[in-house]
């Protein structure tokens, strides 16, 4: 065996230089509580597979966990304050509901106006005033955010912060983590790719849809994995008018993109395997969201794709929701992974929430501890009813 390069130290490593990772470096070095060093170690600084990258970034506050309502509506104010750096677009999302789901629907609005989100309810016939292009073949009632929801630039928001980050101090190093050594109950130091090791005092695992395999070399169990969703653009004949981001009651989604549309829906569960190459899902355009699409807008009914992309959704098998906060044994390990599609906009909140249990050992701005990793193991799911594949 060659001998090991000499070894760096830190006082934070950060694994995984995304928004996340970003966003926790960030809001650390920003603490006038923490003078210590931090490096974010990225093992791809083209960010060319990164969610972030490739996420449609959108961001809304219609979750029915007060939790995810109240970081994304942080996450906003955030966008709102960078708003021309990340080309911030204003607009609500509409969910559709379909004959028994109106309930659920008026249970989640009760949950999101008692948080303060601006939502309204709407019956067929205002659906139909509103959005005279739309069928509303089995739809009962639309759920439209009037206010802090919207879409932007995902990857320039992860700009922003790496350069923030940069600028506050933080070291990135160009370098895949391939081994960590324990001494009792902590993480001792970090084997890199190219032969040397860093000590921590203490790692972030922010490595999104690879952060299961991060968890592993300390002996961790993450139930998270990659799963492939695919982004379409096209082209239609018409325009719409006011055109919210639409779920459907098929589970399709499309939203206006500058003057094209972009759609996505999940695959079936059969086919939804992890760690699927990064190639678009041409039959899924074929089979299931073109007819979804059409039957929802008429206009639909001729339309090019023009483009299409594929990025990874880091998914929490478990329950579908962010799993944040020290583990439970190794104390000085943090997880930030698992935001099942909603990442790139919880990031900032995160990245705030992260870098307040390293510094004050506690949260101080919001409490997330219904996201611990603690819930996995005593078998307690976090139930989010507003999921979007």
């Amino acid at each position: 065996m060659g001998m090991m390069a000499p070894m760096g130290t830190t006082d934070v490593a950060i694994v995984g230089g995304g928004a996340i990772g970003s966003a926790v470096a960030c809001f650390l070095l920003e603490d006038p509580g923490f003078d210590g060093r931090v490096t974010v170690l990225e093992r791809d600084p083209t960010y060319r597979r990164a969610s972030s990258a490739l996420s449609a970034s959108s961001i809304r506050q219609q979750f029915s966990t007060p939790e995810n309502i109240r970081m994304s509506r942080f996450g906003f104010d955030y966008l709102r304050d960078i708003a021309e750096e990340v080309s911030l677009v204003e607009r609500g999302y509409l969910y559709l509901a379909a004959p028994g789901r109106e309930a659920t629907l008026s249970e989640i609005h009760e949950i999101q106006r008692a948080e303060g989100a601006r939502v309204e309810l709407l019956g067929p016939d205002e659906l139909a005033a509103r959005f005279p292009w739309m069928a509303l073949g089995g739809v009962v009632l639309g759920s439209l955010g009037t206010a802090n929801e919207g879409w932007f630039d995902g990857y320039a928001l992860l700009r922003v912060l790496r350069r923030r980050a940069l600028d506050l101090g933080a070291r990135y190093v160009a370098a895949e983590v391939v081994g960590l050594a324990l001494t009792g109950f902590r993480i001792a130091h970090l084997e890199l790719d190219d032969g040397s090791s860093l000590t921590c005092e203490t790692l972030v695992d922010a490595a999104g849809p690879w952060a299961s395999r991060i968890a592993a070399m300390a002996g961790v169990t993450l139930p998270v994995e990659a799963r492939r969703r695919s982004v379409f653009v096209f082209d239609a004949r018409s325009t719409l008018g006011e055109c919210p981001l639409v779920i459907d009651t098929s589970g399709a989604w499309f939203r206006p993109e500058a003057d094209r549309f972009i759609a996505g829906i999940s695959p079936r569960e059969v086919d939804d395997l992890p760690d699927l190459p990064l190639d678009v899902d041409h039959r899924l355009w074929e089979e299931a969201l073109w007819p979804a699409l059409a039957a929802r807008v008429p206009a639909f009914d001729a339309i090019k794709v023009t483009n299409a992309w594929a990025g990874y959704y880091e998914v929490n098998t478990f329950d579908h929701n962010a799993i944040i906060g020290r583990h439970p044994e190794l104390t000085n390990l943090l997880f930030a992974n698992g935001f099942s599609g909603h990442g790139i906009q919880q990031s900032p909140a995160v990245g705030r929430a992260v870098a307040e249990l390293i510094v004050h050992g506690r949260y101080v701005s919001l409490d997330l501890s219904i996201f611990g990793y603690e819930r996995i193991a005593a078998g307690r799911p976090v139930v989010e009813r507003n999921v979007i594949g």
